[in-house]
């Protein structure tokens, strides 16, 4: 018997810069690249309960391109200081099919000590550029991003 069902993973994301409250930079909705790394340790090693399982919890900016599926890290990625990457919030959708990330990269943390040209985003398990492996990623349009300006950014992760 031939099985005709599949799941099929597809990520968005949405990045906003501001500065006092304006909106200075909008990625609109881009699609992103869900690693081979993304595929084995936050899905089938979760299915598995593997030990080296991993769970999304921070987000990550960076100067380079869309990251490929055999990528493990985010090329150019912003770790200026301690909170290089971004604390994420996890909801599910209504339909229980998806789930969002949303977070800030506040510019009162000092994720950049200069302005710097971002052009990708990518979600993590961890907080460092050594405790985890990329799960997604995808590059936007390059925008200049300055100390005094913030990064707001929506990531859906969604299955069907």
């Amino acid at each position: 018997m031939e099985n005709k069902d599949g799941i099929k993973v597809r990520g968005f994301f949405h990045l906003q810069i501001t500065e006092d409250d304006e909106i200075v930079g909008d990625s609109g909705w881009q699609e992103n690249t869900v690693t081979n790394a993304g595929f084995e340790r936050y899905l089938s090693y979760v299915f598995a309960k593997s030990a080296n399982s991993a769970q999304i919890g921070w987000a990550a900016v960076g100067t380079g391109g869309a990251p490929g599926a055999g990528d493990t890290l985010l090329a150019g990625e912003v770790t200026h200081n301690a909170s290089g990457r971004d604390q994420v919030t996890a909801t599910t959708s209504s339909d229980s099919k998806a789930a969002r990330y949303t977070g800030t990269f506040a510019s009162a943390n000092s994720h950049n000590t200069t302005t710097i040209n971002i052009s990708n985003i990518g979600l993590f398990q961890g907080s460092t550029t050594n405790s985890s492996t990329l799960f997604a990623g995808a590059s936007y349009n390059s925008s200049s991003w300055a100390t005094n300006q913030s990064i707001n950014y929506t990531y859906d992760i969604s299955f069907s």
